[in-house]
């Protein structure tokens, strides 16, 4: 019980207003969701134009294939350059829900915010939109829905024509995302806060690399990799994904090494020599990939890898470990594809995170074709859905004759995406690869 006059007293209050502030946030951004995918969904990325840079939909559909959270997933991306929630509201039933998705992400509220100051009618607007998009959802038999938040927009790029600043515009599209984040919880859906994580990073790669570098180039609206990266993991993250890619554990005193699912042990050798050393070659097969990114981690450009050490993707979503036991000496030499690295025996006994310690490793190549190829059938979707299946209705008031003739051109459409993603997909080959572990005596 709380006594009268504690409950007046300022300090307490604070403390009180604090911890339920606390209980909130807790409850509505989680720290890593349940996991949303499930063996075999469709998965329908979509949203507006930064959607349509087809960079983060492939990062997502890159994950989905190789570092496989669930098996079999299939995936297509709907961005449409412009479109706000109520422009994707009216394409629903004729573009997205044909495609038969299980489950959808949206990103939408850029737009929304019209580039201008919040207002009641702006939100709204967005509020009865992003509702009446997640009902018709629903209504269509999509079983889980992922509400995405807007992300933000960058000082260093944002349009020089605007009567106002980036920053004003950012506390605009930070409303929004209070509102995303409402609906959500309101109609029992997923919630993937894309613009809290993207202005953190934005202001460390700033910080490390000068206030001219661009997270968010075009217009200071359109992410390049580098911010694209972040709103893949701002998804992946919402999806439960829990980045368990896979773990090989040696043990260099029983002379064994065991592989998680993914990860098959095709061959073992354990060598010493005469100083009291000991060397072991583990020969693996994998058919479950690591996140593999493109760039120097260390050159503040457009690409990827620059950005990771701002966020813990590595850490939460990309794991892949090895875990060495038995070794003697405080220190031991790790060989993985061209590149040699040394641990302490300690960090090796708790598991190094190969993903993280080494960018250039034998899954690159492999993982690039994928990534050409995903790349290649969004493209497509792109095509299909903008100018083809979205024209349909036009053509038939056109040629009112040529209805069934038009249906049997996008179904040809639509068998094609299938075939461009059965090709990404048959990409997905066993790498096999050699670990070599050399102990100091």
């Amino acid at each position: 019980m709380v006594l009268p006059a504690m409950a007046s007293h300022p300090s307490f209050m604070k403390i009180l207003a604090a911890f339920f502030t606390l209980v909130l946030v807790s409850v509505a951004v989680p720290l890593r969701a349940t996991l949303v995918l499930q063996p075999n969904d469709m998965v329908a990325i979509c949203g507006d134009s930064i959607t349509e840079q087809k960079l983060y939909s492939v990062f997502l559909e890159d994950y989905f294939l190789m570092c496989q959270p669930a098996a079999g997933l299939r995936c297509a991306q709907f961005g449409w350059g412009g479109e706000k929630a109520g422009g994707f509201l009216a394409r629903i039933d004729h573009e997205v829900l044909p495609f038969k998705p299980t489950v959808v992400t949206t990103c939408y509220g850029m737009n929304d915010g019209n580039y201008a100051t919040m207002t009641q009618a702006t939100g709204d607007t967005y509020r009865q939109a992003m509702t009446a998009v997640v009902e018709k959802l629903k209504a269509g038999g999509v079983k889980s829905i992922v509400v995405g938040s807007p992300g933000c927009v960058d000082a260093a790029a944002f349009y020089p024509n605007m009567p106002y600043a980036a920053e004003d515009y950012n506390k605009t599209l930070a409303a929004l995302r209070g509102i995303a984040m409402e609906v959500a919880q309101k109609e029992g859906t997923g919630f993937a806060d894309v613009y809290t994580p993207m202005m953190e990073v934005n202001a460390k790669a700033k910080a490390a690399y000068g206030k001219t570098y661009q997270l968010i180039a075009g217009g200071g609206v359109h992410p390049n990799n580098n911010g694209q990266i972040v709103m893949a993991y701002a998804f992946l993250k919402s999806l439960g994904c829990d980045g368990a890619i896979g773990t090989i554990t040696v043990d260099m005193t029983a002379g064994k090494a065991i592989g998680t699912p993914g990860q098959t042990i095709t061959g073992f050798a354990l060598s010493g020599d005469q100083t009291g050393g000991s060397m072991g070659l583990v020969e693996v097969e994998s058919t479950r990939y690591p996140f593999c990114f493109q760039g120097d981690p260390d050159k503040p450009d457009q690409n990827e890898a620059c950005m990771l050490k701002f966020f813990p993707f590595n850490e939460d979503l990309n794991r892949y470990l090895l875990v060495v036991k038995g070794l003697k000496g405080s220190k031991a030499k790790v060989t993985w594809g061209t590149t040699t690295k040394e641990f302490s025996t300690a960090d090796l006994a708790k598991g190094i995170n190969l993903a993280a310690e080494f960018l250039v490793n034998p899954f690159c190549d492999q993982f690039r074709k994928v990534h050409a190829a995903v790349q290649a059938q969004q493209a497509q979707e792109t095509h299909l859905v903008k100018e083809l299946i979205h024209n349909v209705p036009v053509f038939k008031t056109i040629a009112p004759n040529s209805g069934a003739d038009l249906e049997k051109v996008v179904a040809d459409g639509m068998a094609q995406e299938g075939k461009l993603f059965a090709a990404a997909a048959a990409l997905v080959v066993p790498v096999q690869y050699t670990i070599k572990i050399e102990s100091e005596p």
